[in-house]
This record gives C-alpha cells, structure tokens and sequence, in this order.
C-alpha cells in the first residue's frame, strides 16, 4: 500500500467546510481532484495533514480558526469600479451581488500578463456602481472542517 509523501501525486476527494457545514469545496459525488504535494494546490496546512495517510484512507479533520488559511487581511478588501469588473469577469454580463463570488482576470505584476483571481462580492455602494471585493480566501480566520478520501497515490 502507497502513503502520501511530501511530493506524492494524488488523486482523492476532499471536502473544506465552515463551522455550519456550508462547503467552500467538495469532490465527493463529483469527479475527484488530482494534485501534486508542494504545488500550492492546497494550503501547507492541509498539506501536512495527508502527508503519512495510506492509499484508501478517509480522514476528517476539525481546524481551528486561521489554522488552514491564515488570518484574514484587511488588504485585501477593494474598492472596485463595476465597470473594471466586469471587464476582468470571467463570465461578463452578468449583474454582480452581495454574496456572489467571482473570477477576475487581473494583472499579475509581470507586463501583460493576468491571472485569475477569486473575490467575494462583500458590499455596493448606494449608487450600485463600486463593489466591495474580498480578495481573501472564504475560510480564513474560519474553523474548517477537512474531509478527505486518498484514492491513489502515484
């Protein structure tokens, strides 16, 4: 039986959820992932908690608060123009909402180049034409609940 090394590549299911067993991610009943250990696929965290879980193996681990994804930070809260959002959407045309998550193309910082990016949709202005986007990730400074099935490791 294989186990899960430092630099293992996986397949498995897993299943990331807030205190509510609302699910930021799950596999399960769906088509499993694939990734490769040390990528940045997943957080460090979660990283290390299969590493030495043999092939087979179903685990569910319950994390304190900022333990998988860090500490929210407040910088990364922005001010953003509808206009420029729906620019970088990558499904323009639809009208943005308190609550939506979206995937924007962005600048990386290397001349022309973008990368795609995940913002939550926090607030809109009283005149609907700047939104408020959380650039965090949905369960930082969150207890998380991490579900995994190792269904090979190669």
């Amino acid at each position: 039986m294989s186990f899960v090394q430092p630099d293992s590549y996986l397949t498995l299911h897993y299943r990331l959820s807030d205190p509510a067993g609302v699910d930021a991610v799950n596999t399960f009943g769906t088509t499993p992932a694939t990734l490769t250990l040390g990528q940045g696929q997943l957080s460090p965290a979660l990283e290390a908690l299969l590493i030495g879980l043999e092939e087979d193996a179903h685990a569910r681990f319950d994390l304190p608060a900022g333990a998988a994804f860090g500490a929210r930070v407040p910088g990364l809260l922005r001010w953003v123009s509808r206009a420029e959002v729906e620019r970088a959407c990558e499904h323009p045309g639809s009208e943005a909402q308190v609550g939506d998550v979206l995937r924007l193309h962005l600048p990386t910082g290397v001349e022309g180049q973008t990368g795609l990016l995940t913002a939550l949709v926090r607030e809109i202005d009283a005149a609907g034409d700047t939104l408020l986007l959380d650039f965090n990730h949905p369960l930082a400074d969150c207890p998380t609940t991490f579900e995994v099935k190792i269904l090979a490791v190669l």
